[in-house]
């Protein structure tokens, strides 16, 4: 699954926190530039400018919850 969203700098900790309890392996990326969402460092390191893409493969509830508080539209 695919969502497309945008952090603020201040919101990585939580962001980082929520992907840190999934079981499966979720990756954060805009053009090129791909990071594993469960690194804080990966994630601060993004362009906050740019809109996010999220890509994981299983479902956790507050994943969701959290990914459409920060969802664009597309």
């Amino acid at each position: 699954m695919e969502r497309r969203i945008k952090l603020k700098p201040d919101e990585v900790q939580h962001f980082v926190t929520v992907t840190s309890k999934c079981d499966f392996e979720i990756d954060i990326a805009y053009n090129r530039y791909i990071v594993d969402a469960k690194s804080f460092l990966g994630v601060y390191g993004l362009d906050f400018s740019k809109i996010l893409s999220v890509r994981y493969d299983g479902y956790n509830t507050e994943l969701e919850e959290l990914l459409q508080s920060h969802a664009i539209a597309c």
